[in-house]
């Protein structure tokens, strides 16, 4: 083999896997290309055909992904083989990206028994398509906030994948890599899959335990165990915000404590922190869905359209209504 590596004996008496990666508009490059090396390199590795995979997508001639690259589809959306995996690769504007075509022909393709997987933002087009209700499911941690809105009957997870029957989704970007060494690992073996993490330079193979973001110590820069519990606190009550004196006594101590512990290590009151925290949400679920403004209020614990205004034109000096008329036809998602 090149570079000297040495081949893992597997054994593989029956037909390779197939995968079908199903490229949407804008697609996600590092996801899909994350998922289809692995699978390149599992061959590779093992100095067999383990598995198969063909490229398709509207139209069947070419996509864009995201970056702007051009890509050549294989085929069209046609008819694919029982024994086929199905992957919807999602990106950007992936509410624009999962037409009525898709739609109809990923739950055909189901309907015969086909396995459905959704990378990145794709378990949008999966839930739409009806295909993760009653089940679990993930998705990029930006569309997080427009998903649960969305998609009451989906169970919505922060981790890096999640299999549930004969469906499977990642949270996009690298979470590719470990969905496609379980399966390698499951197909052939926990020595081939540390082959293939190998050569791809990746050290920590990650499970579906394992959440998509960092911890709220990593992201914000400060471990303070009582500080680190009031922000999850918050950003588990974003729709009825509890009231400073509340949020103090649970993670015990005093108003007054509470309030200098957040000027000492994130120079803002407990309030304000909390007010940037619903008007995030807020402006992830007005660029990423088509919910009114006055639902958008409510959800983010707004009791009034005009408080609602005036508080988010004060953090990024415009309304939610010019806001959205701003973003019409370009929301977008990792």
């Amino acid at each position: 083999m090149a570079n000297g590596a040495e081949i893992i004996k597997v054994e593989a008496s029956g037909a390779p896997r197939r995968f079908v990666f199903v490229l949407l508009n804008q697609f996600t490059l590092l996801g899909y290309a994350c998922a289809i090396e692995c699978l390149r390199i599992a061959n590779r590795m093992s100095d067999k055909t383990l598995y198969e995979w063909r490229v398709i997508g509207e139209g069947g001639e070419s996509i864009r992904c995201s970056a702007g690259t051009q890509f050549m589809l294989d085929d069209d959306l046609i008819e694919l083989r029982r024994d086929e995996t199905a992957v919807l690769c999602g990106g950007m504007d992936i509410s624009g990206a999962t037409t009525k075509r898709l739609l109809n022909w990923t739950r055909r393709e189901a309907r015969r028994g086909v396995r459905f997987g959704g990378l990145c933002s794709a378990a949008y087009a999966l839930a739409k398509a009806g295909l993760l209700d009653g089940k679990k499911a993930t998705i990029h941690w930006e569309n997080h906030d427009s998903f649960i809105e969305e998609f009451e009957d989906v169970t919505l997870t922060k981790s890096v994948f999640v299999q549930d029957g004969n469906t499977f989704t990642t949270a996009g970007g690298t979470a590719s890599i470990d969905m496609m060494l379980k399966f390698i690992a499951d197909d052939h073996g926990e020595e081939l899959a540390g082959a293939v993490a190998d050569q791809l330079i990746y050290t920590s193979i990650r499970t579906d335990q394992d959440t998509q973001r960092l911890s709220v110590p990593t992201r914000i820069g400060v471990r303070h165990p009582k500080l680190s519990t009031a922000i999850q606190i918050m950003e588990a009550h974003i729709e009825e915000p509890k009231s400073p004196s509340i949020l103090a006594k649970e993670v015990g101590m005093s108003t007054r404590q509470l309030e200098r512990l957040f000027r000492r290590y994130l120079d803002r009151s407990p309030k304000r922190y909390y007010m940037e925290l619903r008007l995030q949400k807020a402006r992830n679920l007005l660029m990423q869905t088509d919910m009114s403004v006055i639902n958008v209020a409510l959800a983010c614990g707004f009791a009034s359209p005009s408080h609602f205004s005036k508080c988010y034109r004060a953090q990024y000096n415009t309304t939610p209504y010019r806001e959205r008329g701003t973003l019409a036809g370009t929301r977008v998602s990792l």
